[in-house]
């Protein structure tokens, strides 16, 4: 497996003594607190409530049927299991595994291998999941900020093998920041490729009408811009987004918040300095594992729709997916659940032969990137508190 060798300075933010983590608020519903075992005395350990997993299931769920009952043939999944290329369906799901195995190695590797790798794709497995039960614009970097601190403790005790020691909540939380920072960056550089696409084919399908064409292009270009602004300021001025904060926060209904957000932009201003310190090919790297974990989602889809389309126009096919990716993030929902398969229709729908096989091809989809791992992540998140339980 994957073992990168090359070191610099660790990966660390704050010091790790109580107090120094950075608070985070765990998602309504789908969070609920526990014990953190020691890792730090004044937090606490957010886990997976019932609520959290039935809530994003009975959306899903709701949408499918919405679109079952518009676009149902009695023949359609016969059909469908009947076009199936076994060899192309193979590659959707490799590209589950590709996506599992980018993201542990790019944990690992930010984390200075404090994570193995192993530990690494149990993290990624954990932010996958708990990504899934959070609303799409609040992400699963709460509950993964701790599960990292844990899986680290855990297996340090466990193996006596971590080459740094176990990683304390808040330089948890500093990882992550990293982390989603080398997302927004993969974001702005994949909107001017939807954008430039769009030029000379139908990214945005005609069934979204005008409207809901100059509404995608606005919101891309704002992903892009706000993404773009956040990279900056995170690695060049942090004390852009202080001040940006500080006069946002004067706003009359936002004021009691003020003390809390303002700790929390001191607490990202010492993250932002331990990046600026790091050397170009830390960057580099972690950069090019992004790319492999974003690609192999974009693929999922392609493959997908490929292994019973054969003569699906393809360059049209990975924009769209780019497009319906990105046009994701912005669920309210948790995992984006309803709105995500309802993109999947629209983005989808007129590539596909008959109407019948969009939810055939949609519950396929759903199942290797989406429900996957959502029994991953309750049989990870069971076995993960006996063996905290076991250790303390």
């Amino acid at each position: 497996m994957p073992d990168d060798t090359h070191h610099s300075e660790p990966y660390s933010a704050a010091p790790s003594t109580p107090g120094a983590a950075v608070p985070v608020t765990p998602p309504l519903g789908a969070i609920a607190p526990l014990s953190d075992h020691g890792l730090e005395s004044d937090t606490t350990v957010p886990t997976v409530s019932l609520r959290g997993l039935i809530l994003p299931l009975a959306l899903g769920l709701g949408v499918l049927a919405i679109i079952a009952w518009y676009t149902w043939d009695e023949g359609g999944f016969s059909r469908f299991a009947e076009a199936v290329n076994p060899w192309i369906m193979a590659a959707a799901v490799g590209m589950t595994g590709a996506r599992i195995l980018f993201g542990g190695w790019r944990i690992s590797f930010v984390s200075r291998h404090s994570l193995g790798f192993a530990a690494g794709i149990r993290c990624q497995l954990m932010w996958d999941f708990a990504s899934n039960i959070s609303p799409s614009v609040v992400g699963g970097a709460p509950l993964t900020a701790y599960y990292i601190a844990r899986e680290s403790r855990v297996t340090s005790m466990e193996t006596k093998a971590s080459r740094r020691g176990p990683i304390a909540v808040g330089d948890a939380s500093a990882l992550m920041t990293y982390v989603m920072l080398l997302d927004q960056v993969w974001f702005a550089l994949s909107v001017p490729v939807i954008l430039a696409a769009s030029v000379s084919m139908e990214v945005i399908p005609m069934a979204a009408g005008r409207l809901g064409l100059w509404t995608a292009t606005i919101y891309f270009v704002c992903l892009m811009a706000y993404a773009g602004i956040f990279a900056y300021a995170t690695l060049f001025r942090p004390e852009l987004l202080s001040r940006l904060a500080s006069g946002v926060l004067r706003i009359p209904f936002l004021r009691r918040f003020r003390s809390r957000v303002l700790g929390e932009m001191e607490q990202f201003m010492v993250r932002a300095s331990v990046l600026r310190k790091q050397k170009s090919d830390f960057f580099l790297r972690g950069f090019l594992l992004t790319a492999g974990t974003w690609l192999a989602r974009y693929f999922l889809a392609v493959f997908v729709i490929m292994s019973f389309v054969p003569d699906v126009d393809t360059l049209l096919l990975i924009m769209r997916s780019i497009a319906q990716t990105i046009s994701s993030l912005i669920m309210p929902t948790p995992g984006g659940a309803g709105g995500i398969e309802g993109l999947y229709a629209l983005f989808f729908g007129d590539l596909l032969p008959s109407p019948a096989l969009i939810v055939p091809s949609l519950i396929t989809w759903r199942i290797l990137g989406y429900y996957v791992f959502l029994v991953i992540g309750v049989t990870m998140s069971t076995r993960h508190l006996q063996r905290t339980s076991r250790s303390t």
